[in-house]
Order: structure tokens, then C-alpha cells, then sequence
């Protein structure tokens, strides 16, 4: 497979790693007869955009959406997938630490007919705290959520584009467990992996442990589960200390210590309803994942924040005289 590749670039204060990616990337994909380099812009502060602009000036494979601020990965997913030109598309971080010759390894793979290829990190050279937690998150989503997440998979990965699009309009938190949860036909391959060479990551912890809660919530029913059997144990609980007190055989310390366990299951019971309730309002907000203020692609009106109108500055109102 050799043709029709969309390289998608997520792109956040990434400065002068804008040029970097194009030249490896560009350099490393001669072999595509038709190439396409989707940088989307997610709300950068510096001159990102500059740069992108300019690289899509001098090079035509060059398309960009700039967002009207930060909305985050999964916007950008989103967008990327539904701009992206050609029939296969590959994600891959302008940090360049997984390199982009590796993309011929998802290739490969694919070719053998499958919908999605993840590259799994060999030696992955990230902080041992960072590596340490995304092994922990994968084994607690598939041992404790009983959620399907391919061992391995990560955000470097090629998808058939027409698939892509289908995943990301279920509007799910999370895109590797809704990878098989659609069906869709998948594996891993392993890739190298090397040092960050520029910038730093845009992940932090406390993004980090929402990002986790939007995964354990998002896939996974047990928790709601688990609060039924927290109101059945109550219930029964609360049925037992009624007819002990009625009977005179529980006395106060013990009356005390059972009804802290109440209460404690009464909060962890509401926390945990909360949770669900959080997603399902965030869900139906009515706000679109993202909204576009530039572009060199000929947008959508929903995805524009004018709504596809051209709208000219107002008029001048000085008097002249």
C-alpha cells in the first residue's frame, strides 16, 4: 500500500518542531504517490500557526485547521479525521519520538487487511513515572473495568479513514477501547522509539487522571454495578441495625461503626452516580468538540465559528469633516 496517505499532525506551542516534522516526514514518505500533511493547530500561543502557514505556502501537500482555542487531543482527532484527504490516515506527534520511518511499519501491516495498525513503543524512552502509569491505566482498564484495549496500542497508529471518521462520531472519550468496541479490525506492530529531542509534553497529572476517569466511565458499566450492590449492602445494613436496636442487642459503639459504614457507602454510592451523571451532561451540552477559525481546507459550516458566513469588518463610523 503506497498511495493515499494523510499524515495527521496534532500541533499545541510546538514552534520550530513544525519544520522538523515536515522535513522527516516528507523525507521519509517519498514512496507516497499522493501525500497529504494535515497539521491541526489546537489553539497554540506562539507562532505555530505562523510556521504552518508558511510550510503550506511552499509545500501544496501541506492542509491546516487552526481551532479557536485549545479543545484538546480528541478534538483534534476528531477534525483531523473528518479534513483528512485520503483513504488511510497515520497520527503522529510533531515530537517525532516514535520516527517516521516507522510509518512503513504500520503500512505493512495494514496491508495484510486490517482497519487499524497501533504502534507498540519498544523501549519506550519516556519517564519511567510516565511509563509506570500508562502501564498501570491499561492493566486497571482491562483487569478491573473489563474494558478491551489492545496490549500495546498507542497513539502512533494508521486507520482506514472512513473508520477513523466512524469511531470519532460516537463522540466517545477514548479512542483505542472504541477501536474494537465498533468491531473494527485492528492489531500491533512493534515500532522504536527515541528521547524527546524538543518541547515537553503537553500531558499533565491532573489531565492525566481525568483522561483515566473519562476511560474507566466511559467503557466500563461495573462501577454503576458495584453502586447496586452498595444499596442492596446498605439496605440489608440498615434493616439489620433497625431490628438489633429495636431488640436492645447493639450498643452505642456498635450502632456508631455501622453507621459510618452507611454513610460511607452513601457518599461512595453518590460519587459514583455523579460520575455517570458528569458524562451525561457533558455529552449533551450541544457544544460541537471543537470550532474552527482558519483554515486552508474548504470547511463545513458547523465546524466554522461563523458558521460558514463570511463576515467583513464593521463598517468605519467616523465622520469625516
Amino acid at each position: 500500500m503506497t498511495t493515499g496517505l494523510t499524515v495527521l499532525v496534532p500541533c499545541f506551542n510546538e514552534g520550530a518542531q513544525v519544520e522538523v516534522a515536515h522535513r522527516e516526514l516528507t523525507e521519509a514518505l517519498k514512496g507516497i504517490d499522493e501525500l497529504e500533511i494535515l497539521f491541526v493547530d489546537d489553539g497554540s500561543t506562539d507562532d505555530s500557526l505562523d510556521r504552518v502557514r508558511r510550510l503550506a505556502e511552499s509545500d501544496p501537500r501541506v492542509r491546516y485547521l487552526s481551532f479557536t482555542r485549545n479543545f484538546g487531543i480528541d478534538a483534534v482527532m476528531a477534525a483531523g479525521f473528518r479534513y483528512a484527504g485520503q483513504p488511510w490516515t497515520v497520527q503522529c506527534d510533531a515530537d517525532l519520538q516514535v520516527p517516521p520511518e516507522e510509518i512503513w511499519a504500520l503500512l505493512a501491516k495494514a496491508g495484510e487487511g486490517y482497519d487499524v495498525v497501533f504502534g507498540e513503543r519498544l523501549g519506550r524512552r519516556d519517564p519511567l513515572v510516565r511509563r509506570l502509569g500508562s502501564a498501570g491505566l491499561h492493566w486497571t482498564a482491562r483487569r478491573v473495568f473489563g474494558i478491551d484495549m489492545p496490549r500495546g496500542a498507542s497513539t502512533f497508529r494508521v486507520v482506514r479513514t472512513g473508520v477513523a471518521r466512524t469511531i470519532t462520531d460516537l463522540r466517545l472519550p477514548w479512542f483505542i477501547p472504541a477501536v474494537p468496541l465498533v468491531g473494527a479490525r485492528h492489531a500491533v506492530t512493534p515500532v522504536t522509539h527515541r528521547p524527546r529531542t524538543a518541547g515537553r509534553s503537553k500531558l499533565r497529572l491532573a489531565r492525566l487522571v481525568a483522561h483515566s476517569f473519562e476511560l474507566f466511565f466511559g467503557f466500563s458499566w461495573r462501577p454503576l454495578n458495584a453502586v447496586y450492590a452498595m444499596a442492596v449492602l446498605g439496605g440489608v445494613l440498615s434493616l439489620v441495625l433497625a431490628i438489633l436496636g429495636y431488640l436492645g442487642m447493639a450498643g452505642g459503639s456498635v450502632m456508631g461503626a455501622a453507621q459510618l459504614l452507611l454513610i460511607g457507602l452513601v457518599l461512595a454510592t453518590v460519587a459514583l452516580v455523579g460520575r455517570y451523571l458528569h458524562r451525561l451532561a457533558h455529552d449533551s451540552r450541544g457544544l460541537r468538540a471543537y470550532y474552527v477559525r482558519e483554515s486552508n481546507l474548504a470547511l463545513l459550516p458547523e465546524d466554522s465559528l461563523t458558521g460558514g458566513l463570511r463576515c467583513p469588518p464593521p463598517p468605519d463610523r467616523r465622520v469625516s469633516g
